[in-house]
């Protein structure tokens, strides 16, 4: 038996084609670069193109640019030399460039120089995109927040507590120092000295020790070493006066990225509770689309709300009518500023979830089960003992929101016999309410326990929470590589840009994969209908002895 020669395919590196195909040839139709492509071909770059300026080495197109590093982070490369080596690489990253291979150097600087300032200007214009889609409709938002770590050094930290312990460990120095010189001086003078300020400053220093210096008259050697530890403890004032500036309202900040401040993670890979270097971001989504967001170097939920609201106005020149967050933004100043903006609120508030339970409801001691009389100004304990109003207080937020204590106290809990149920204070127990974030928490539950509220409860778990999962599991965006606050807002836009995008393409792809499904169905089911009828007529037929075919 003869066996066929063996025959493979001819292959030759060095092949040249008389007609070059095209790279698009070689992308699927339905692939996610494509739809990358059209949607920034739509966008208007006039902003982004300003940033440039004439003259020198002609730039890469903008838009080319803007697609590479779009495309990038859609697909979790973050990595400007991982850019680059994609660039000679892939050949949906060759499409959109144009066979143009910027540099590394070139794509950063085209983030953080051009991107940085018109960033937010992109970002709106693909939400407004998503608005005309019919994929979000802004009337509704679902705010979070979590902590992204900073690329800052974890151990280059500065704290408050310890800056203002020795600033004034070392004003007590310095004061000491200037009472001995001017003490010297009275000596020799024959003179009372100048009462010495208490409050002093590098800068009022700086001036005393140069108006020192200026005195013509013979120095001791001990006056003369004092005055040259006066420069060194000018210079380590001046110092500390630096690190408060910029702590402003903090406890701590990072000294390689002063904006990010020390905050607990989730993510702990030691699980012992250490603090890391990092922002506060916040987002609002709808559909799992982000549709705003924020970056705070404050730990806490609770102040950001203000600003956030401003952020979405500012944007998109709206504020939604509909606001769902969890406990973290139930405060009084929140309450009030979404009642005076006519937001629909379900916003829990802290012990919401264990009002609901059957030994918060009966436990009489608490605050919020003692009956209080208004008209009076009183609450009544568990025993029938009037607790009568004795003063109040007032605390002001980060904001400046002042809110107003009012204080009640029992008037005899000697030989009570629920006193030690009831409270663990020496004397006669004092409880201390906010009235006015007691009426909003009452609105609160109410709206909360709502069909709506129900409604918008369950969502709210899939909505940022969702979003959150995708961004630091699916998508690998852990850290910032960035450092300052300019340029990790930059860098989170341009992410939150690619992340729409892609949730984008995913949802169309869907759309389009449900309307094939529809149209199998109603194939099959017009199929079974001309199959049923097609089996009546041949049974009738049968019946009177035919045998022809009505289809």
């Amino acid at each position: 038996m003869i066996m066929a020669k063996l025959q493979f395919k001819s292959y030759s590196q060095g092949q040249v084609e008389l007609f070059p195909f095209r790279l698009d040839e070689r992308i699927s139709a339905n692939a996610p670069v494509r739809l990358l492509n059209r949607i920034v071909d739509e966008l208007d770059l006039s902003e982004l193109i300003s940033t440039y300026e004439t003259g020198g080495t002609t730039p890469y197109h903008p838009r080319m640019m803007l697609k590479v590093v779009f495309y990038a982070y859609m697909n979790n490369i973050y990595s400007c030399r991982k850019i680059e080596r994609l660039l000679e690489e892939n050949i949906h990253y060759m499409w959109l460039s144009g066979l143009q291979y910027p540099s590394y150097c070139t794509i950063n600087r085209f983030r953080s120089e051009h991107i940085k300032d018109c960033v937010n200007t992109l970002f709106v214009q693909v939400v407004m995109l998503l608005v005309g889609m019919g994929q979000v409709s802004l009337e509704a938002q679902y705010i979070d927040g979590t902590k992204i770590e900073s690329a800052a050094n974890k151990y280059t930290f500065v704290w408050r507590k310890s800056v203002e312990k020795n600033k004034a460990k070392l004003e007590v120095r310095i004061q000491n120092i200037l009472s001995q010189i001017d003490e010297g001086i009275a000596q020799d003078n024959a003179s009372e000295p100048d009462q010495i300020s208490s409050v002093i400053d590098a800068t009022s220093l700086r001036e005393r020790i140069d108006e020192l210096n200026r005195e013509n008259r013979e120095r001791s050697k001990e006056e003369k070493k004092q005055l040259k530890e006066l420069e060194n403890h000018q210079e380590k004032l001046a110092e500390y006066e630096e690190k408060l500036d910029i702590l402003d309202h903090r406890n701590s900040y990072s000294k390689t990225d002063t904006d990010a401040t020390f905050m607990r993670m989730k993510e702990d890979a030691m699980n012992n509770g250490q603090t890391k270097p990092g922002y506060n971001v916040q987002i609002g989504t709808e559909n799992q689309f982000i549709t705003n967001f924020g970056l705070y170097n404050n730990p806490t939920d609770t102040t950001t709300l203000p600003s956030f609201l401003t952020l979405d106005e500012a944007r998109l020149g709206r504020i939604p009518k509909v606001i769902c967050a969890d406990s973290g933004y139930g405060s009084e100043e929140n309450y009030a500023l979404l009642e005076q903006e006519s937001i629909q609120a379900y916003v829990k508030y802290n012990y919401f979830h264990k009002e609901q339970h059957r030994p918060f409801k009966n436990n009489p001691f608490l605050i919020e089960n003692l009956y209080y009389n208004p008209k009076d100004d009183y609450f009544v304990c568990p025993m029938g003992q009037h607790m009568l109003f004795v003063g109040q207080s007032t605390r002001t937020s980060q904001n400046g929101y002042k809110s107003y204590i009012r204080k009640y106290q029992a008037a005899n809990c000697g030989g009570c016999p629920l006193k030690g149920q009831c409270s663990k204070a020496g004397g006669n127990r004092i409880i201390q309410v906010n009235h006015q974030l007691a009426a909003y928490k009452r609105k609160a539950r109410e709206l909360l326990l709502s069909e709506e509220g129900l409604k918008h409860r369950s969502r709210r778990p899939i909505e940022p929470e969702a979003v959150f999962g995708q961004m630091k599991y699916n998508m690998a965006y852990k850290r910032f590589r960035h450092r300052g606050f300019a340029k990790v807002q930059m860098d989170f836009a341009v992410f939150a840009i690619a992340f729409n995008l892609q949730k984008l393409f995913r949802n169309l792809n869907k759309a389009q994969k449900t309307l094939l499904d529809k149209l199998k169905e109603n194939f099959l089911r017009l199929w079974m209908a001309s199959f049923y009828l097609y089996k009546t007529t041949l049974m009738s037929n049968e019946e009177f002895g035919e045998y022809q075919v009505v289809a």
